[in-house]
């Protein structure tokens, strides 16, 4: 496991981001001809880091908002079958389900980060709280793991994944990416091309 403390500030998000760029890479299927990644890994690594650095913005702008900004603790798990990233902060909580989708054909400057998250990932889990935690899931194409089953739930935090069903007074919300266009996002995401 990855772990990582960085002030919820958009100044350390390019750090943030390359060490999530890193744990996709280092956790990549290995190749037996000692080729390149493919566009399905290159495809991977954009979509993982997009919905990432869209979370982080969401911390820093609006968890910590109300003051100066607290820590972001990252907790990243990986293999060649795919990846989980745990998002802790003890900002402002928000309720997912209140936003609404934005409208993808007029492209808008901003609101589209839940939207790019929820397209790009397999899993979003959210649960409220003192730390609010956000869980993100990638699974590599063609894997049939059960990577984000959580059952391993080792948080430096003493966190399970039983905690996102049962978060005691706090409701608790889990999105699935297939209701979102993967296109949709891709255009709102800054035109990475998903085929």
């Amino acid at each position: 496991m990855i772990r990582l403390r960085v002030p919820g500030s958009l100044t350390y998000r390019h750090l943030a981001l390359r060490v999530v760029a890193a744990a996709c890479k280092m956790a990549a299927p290995r190749r037996v001809d000692g080729g390149s990644p493919g566009p399905t890994e290159e495809e991977f690594e954009a979509q993982t880091v997009s919905a990432f650095g869209e979370a982080f913005n969401n911390i820093a702008i609006h968890g910590y908002r109300a003051g100066p900004p607290g820590d972001v603790d990252i907790e990243i798990e990986s293999d060649a079958d795919g990846i989980i990233i745990r998002l802790m902060d003890t900002g402002c909580s928000f309720d997912p389900a209140s936003i609404e989708s934005p409208p993808i054909d007029d492209l808008p400057e901003s609101g589209m980060g839940l939207f790019i998250i929820k397209s790009f990932m397999d899993e979003v889990d959210y649960r409220p709280g003192s730390p609010n935690v956000l869980r993100l899931v990638k699974r590599r194409e063609g894997s049939s793991c059960s990577a984000g089953d959580g059952s391993e739930g080792d948080s430096e935090q003493g966190h399970t994944d039983a905690d996102f069903t049962e978060a005691k007074g706090h409701r608790a919300s889990s999105f699935r990416m297939r209701s979102v266009s993967r296109v949709g996002a891709a255009r709102a995401a800054g035109g990475i091309k998903i085929q």
